[in-house]
């Protein structure tokens, strides 16, 4: 997600925005390159998945991925394990019709890189979309508004071509333990602040938001050492199957 190079400038930022005493503006600091050097750097890309699930077949359902690591599925032990499978599968059972995985999710990816998935996407139109985005528009210290408008355009070129979308919002990057606090906190507050923003911008835009801090991550925070992979950041293959468990009754829902 982008966090390892950005998490000190965040710290910095904040203490920068928010008028912070020079004590606290220097352990949030400090704590930001603390927290890059435990977590440390993705060694390997996203395994990939793409094309028919369980099998091609008649009228596929076209269904796209886009957004961030957490979107490709980075941290799951194999592609049986990736969110984007999951959900296929998922829905290839709920509808009785093959489904067509195409993966435009990129790690690193913020909302200001995201219009580069989305020119991709259009130009062979899905049916449903999954788009997962937020959590590097944290730690790069982008403005909410700004995040969230450039959020509504995008959902917004995905339903002009009858996509049906749906976005899992900023999730709480409270449970990323190698943060320390406050900068966890501080962190948590500022993906908070984020959500709201997106799923007013979503909803406005014609999508649906799910809000991932609130259905989702709360699972992550009691079951930290199950769901996490081993860079304590992302999730593993058991995290991205909870993830998918809950996204996918929305999926269907926006089909209907």
């Amino acid at each position: 997600m982008g966090v390892l190079r950005t998490l000190r400038v965040t710290a910095m930022t904040v203490g920068t925005v928010g008028g912070l005493s020079g004590a606290m503006y220097g352990l949030l600091s400090g704590q930001g390159k603390r927290a890059r050097s435990l977590i440390g750097r993705p060694t390997h890309d996203p395994h990939q998945a793409d094309g028919f699930h369980p099998a091609p077949g008649v009228n596929p359902l076209k269904f796209a991925v886009l957004g961030d690591s957490v979107a490709a599925g980075l941290g799951a032990e194999s592609t049986d394990l990736l969110p984007g499978v999951l959900l296929a599968r998922g829905l290839a059972e709920e509808y009785g019709r093959p489904v067509r995985l195409t993966t435009y999710a990129v790690v690193g990816a913020n909302t200001k890189t995201l219009m580069a998935q989305v020119d991709r996407a259009v130009l062979d139109p899905p049916d449903l979309v999954l788009l997962i985005i937020g959590g590097n528009d944290v730690t790069g210290k982008m403005r909410v508004r700004t995040s969230a408008a450039l959020l509504r355009i995008q959902v917004a070129r995905l339903r002009n071509t009858g996509a049906r979308v749906v976005v899992g919002t900023c999730p709480d990057l409270g449970a990323i333990r190698p943060v320390p606090q406050p900068l966890r906190w501080v962190l948590r507050n500022w993906g908070r602040m984020l959500a709201r923003a997106q799923r007013e911008a979503v909803e406005r835009a014609g999508g649906v938001a799910v809000p991932i801090a609130d259905l989702v991550s709360p699972e992550f925070h009691t079951r930290y050492s199950e769901l996490f992979s081993p860079d304590r950041f992302h999730p593993n293959g058991a995290g991205y199957r909870h993830a998918a468990d809950i996204l996918l009754a929305p999926l269907c829902a926006a089909l209907r």
